[in-house]
C-alpha cells in the first residue's frame, strides 16, 4: 500500500511555520517524510514570490531539490487550474517542461483536462487523475484515458457535502476501471479516509496539504509526523 506525502498543497507558512515553500524547504520536508515511511511525494511548486506555479523553471528547481534529498523516490506535482485558469495557456506551459516529474495530478473536471492528460502521457509522465465527484469520474471515462493513468486520485472531500456518500457515488461511477486508486480526505475527514483507504485496498496519502493535525487533534510538527501516524493506522488495521 502506497502512502504518499502531500507536503504543502495551497497552504502557506501563516497556517503552519513548517509548510515548505522554497525548493530547499520542500526537499527537507520530503526527505523527512520519506524517512518516516512515505513512498512518494506530491508537491505544489512555488515561484520565487511564494505563489503556486507550473512554470518550467520553478518545476525544475523543485524537482531537482527534492530528488537530491531523496533519490529514487517518485515525485509528483499539481497542475491545478487555479494556477493558470486558461486551459490552452496551461497546456502550453506544461508542454515547455524539460525537467519532468514522475507523475502529475490533473483534475478530471477542469478545462482542458483531457488534453493535459494526453500531453503528459506523451511526455512519459504518469498521471494521477483527480476525481472529486461522480461527474468528474464520468468525464474521465468519456476521455478514454482512464486506463492509461498511473492511478485514480479519489478526492471526495474536495466537494461540499457528505464526503462518505460522495465517495460511494464516485466508486459507482468508476465501475470496473482497473487502475490503482488513491483515496484521501481533507481536514476532519483526513484520518477517517486513511483508514477507509486501507480497508478498501486503496493507496492513500497525508501531509500538510490535507491536515495540520494528528489523529488525536494535536498539531503535527511536520509532514513526517503525519506520515508516521498514517502508518500506525494502517498497521493497526493489519493486526485486527
Amino acid at each position: 500500500m502506497l502512502i504518499k506525502a502531500a507536503i504543502n498543497g495551497t497552504r502557506t507558512p501563516t497556517e503552519h511555520p513548517a509548510v515548505p515553500v522554497t525548493p530547499e524547504q520542500q526537499a527537507r520536508e520530503a526527505c523527512a517524510a520519506v524517512a518516516a515511511g512515505a513512498g512518494a511525494i506530491h508537491v505544489h511548486v512555488r515561484s520565487a514570490n511564494g505563489r503556486e506555479s507550473i512554470n518550467h523553471g520553478d518545476v525544475a528547481s523543485a524537482l531537482e531539490a527534492i530528488r537530491g534529498s531523496c533519490p529514487g523516490v517518485p515525485v509528483g506535482v499539481s497542475t491545478g487550474a487555479w494556477m493558470v485558469p486558461n486551459g490552452s495557456q496551461r497546456l502550453s506551459i506544461i508542454r515547455a517542461w524539460d525537467v519532468l516529474p514522475d507523475f502529475a495530478s490533473v483534475n478530471a473536471h477542469e478545462e482542458g483536462a483531457t488534453q493535459i492528460i494526453s500531453l503528459l502521457l506523451d511526455k512519459g509522465v504518469g498521471v494521477e487523475a483527480g476525481v472529486w465527484n461522480s461527474r468528474s469520474a464520468e468525464a474521465l471515462l468519456r476521455s478514454g484515458l482512464a486506463d492509461e493513468c498511473l492511478r485514480i486520485l479519489i478526492e471526495p472531500a474536495e466537494e461540499t457535502g457528505d464526503a462518505r456518500a460522495n465517495l460511494e457515488r464516485i466508486e459507482l461511477a468508476l465501475g470496473r476501471v482497473s487502475r490503482p486508486r488513491l483515496l484521501h480526505g481533507l481536514g476532519a475527514s483526513a484520518w477517517e479516509f486513511v483508514e477507509l483507504a486501507a480497508m478498501r485496498g486503496y493507496d492513500t496519502r497525508t501531509g500538510f496539504e490535507d491536515t495540520l493535525t494528528l489523529p488525536d487533534g494535536s498539531r503535527a510538527e511536520n509532514n513526517a509526523a503525519l506520515i508516521a501516524a498514517a502508518l500506525r493506522i494502517v498497521a493497526e488495521l493489519v493486526l485486527r
